[in-house]
């Protein structure tokens, strides 16, 4: 039996995480982990804020640094601005960071 995909990654200073964003929502929350069409796995969030003048996009970054217990300066999203799905890199130690992953994936 092959192993799930993961919906993150390490690198240089911390992990990067894969997102589907759902801006213009009920409520804040991040809700696991899916698979995608394509066989790519991500973490599903989504936030209140409006996609607009990266208001959606900030409102991620908030969203998961306090659920990683990170501060928010170490969250950016470095990939996929505009698009639903985006790429979110975290900085800081890869195996804390990993830790804190592991409880959100259920």
């Amino acid at each position: 039996m092959s192993a799930a995909p993961a919906f993150h990654r390490r690198h240089a200073g911390g992990v990067e995480l894969f997102v589907r964003l759902t801006p213009k929502s009920a409520r804040d929350a991040i809700e696991g982990v899916e698979a995608g069409a394509d066989g790519r796995a991500f973490l599903k969030a989504r936030v209140r804020a409006v996609p607009e003048k990266g208001k959606a996009n900030q409102a991620l970054e908030r969203l998961l640094a306090s659920a990683l217990g990170v501060p928010a300066s170490s969250v950016s999203v470095v990939a996929g601005g505009t698009a639903r799905l985006k790429t979110v890199r975290v900085a800081g130690d890869p195996e804390l960071i990993e830790a804190q992953l592991a409880l959100l994936e259920g």
